[in-house]
């Protein structure tokens, strides 16, 4: 006896009550058939899931890629950067080196004992770096070539700083001395009696004169013939009312037959500074300087000293 299947219809308000009758057959059919259908919309669904997801994780790769891309150039762009800015800075260093030179030449100074160059034996400064060289090729042969030359820049620099400091020194010193050297007139005059053997106005003697005497009024102001510190102002037998500086450097340089000395002992008195006025004290003839250039304690021509 085959069995049936039966399914009531309910309608709407008023509507006939419909049966509808399934075989066994056509029951396992439309069971089947709605399976098929109730399988496909999962693995529809499934698949629609999945192929969301694959999209969404290559946007997310894309966008990542992207940003990479951007710091590879951002990076690329900087050792560009970085590469001209090392050439720059090399340039500037062997300008340096070539003025610490003519400095050196107008100044006569001496090259260090060092006979290594700048950058090294031989002196000579590495070759330039390419930045528009294709980076997408050989960015580890730039940035190796940097690295290599960053190093020699700190050598050299350092060097430099060095050779420069003791450049500086020696012309603070070279500064220092000249300053201090005798260079100006002692006072305004005619010179009266030079460095040199003469007959003396008192005995009638040939004696050596060991200075220069400089006639003028009484009062003529006498000034310092370069920097120093008073070592002696004040009476000293014939000479009369004396002032003394040292120098330092081995120069010592005296002004006799002063009528006033303006500075004490001890106080240190620059170029052009006014220490004495002009007299006639001691054993002199009339009002004049006796002007003295010592080096080492030996008298030396005061006239080679004077440069105005």
């Amino acid at each position: 006896m085959k069995h049936k299947l039966s399914f009531i219809v309910l309608g709407g308000s008023g509507s006939k009550i419909r049966q509808i009758h399934f075989s066994d057959r056509q029951a396992y059919a439309l069971m089947f058939v709605v399976c098929l259908a109730a399988a496909s919309l999962v693995y529809g669904a499934v698949a629609y899931i999945s192929m969301r997801s694959e999209i969404h994780g290559k946007e997310k790769l894309e966008r990542k890629l992207a940003h990479q891309n951007e710091e590879v150039v951002n990076q690329r762009r900087q050792i560009v950067k970085f590469a001209e800015e090392i050439n720059a800075l090399k340039e500037r260093m062997v300008v340096l080196d070539q003025f610490e030179q003519q400095i050196r030449l107008l100044a006569d100074i001496k090259q260090p004992g060092d006979t290594d160059g700048l950058f090294g034996v031989g002196g000579s400064a590495p070759e330039d770096l390419n930045p528009t060289m294709e980076l997408h090729e050989t960015p580890k042969h730039l940035v190796t070539d940097m690295h290599r030359q960053v190093k020699q820049l700190a050598s050299a620099s350092e060097k430099k700083e060095n050779t420069l400091t003791r450049l500086i020194d020696h012309l603070e010193e070279q500064k220092n001395m000249m300053a201090h050297t005798p260079a100006i007139r002692p006072a305004q005059g005619f010179i009266t009696s030079r460095f040199d053997y003469r007959q003396s106005p008192f005995t009638g003697r040939r004696e050596f004169h060991k200075g220069i005497d400089i006639a003028n009024r009484h009062g003529t102001p006498i000034v310092a013939t370069g920097d120093g510190v008073i070592s002696f102002s004040g009476e000293n037998g014939a000479l009369g009312q004396v002032v003394v500086i040292d120098h330092g450097y081995g120069v010592v340089t005296r002004y006799a037959h002063v009528q006033k000395t303006l500075k004490k002992r001890g106080e240190r008195v620059r170029r052009g500074d006014k220490i004495a006025l002009m007299g006639n004290t001691g054993r002199s003839t009339g009002p004049h300087l006796h002007y003295e250039v010592r080096l080492n304690g030996v008298p030396v021509n005061p006239e080679k000293y004077i440069l105005n």
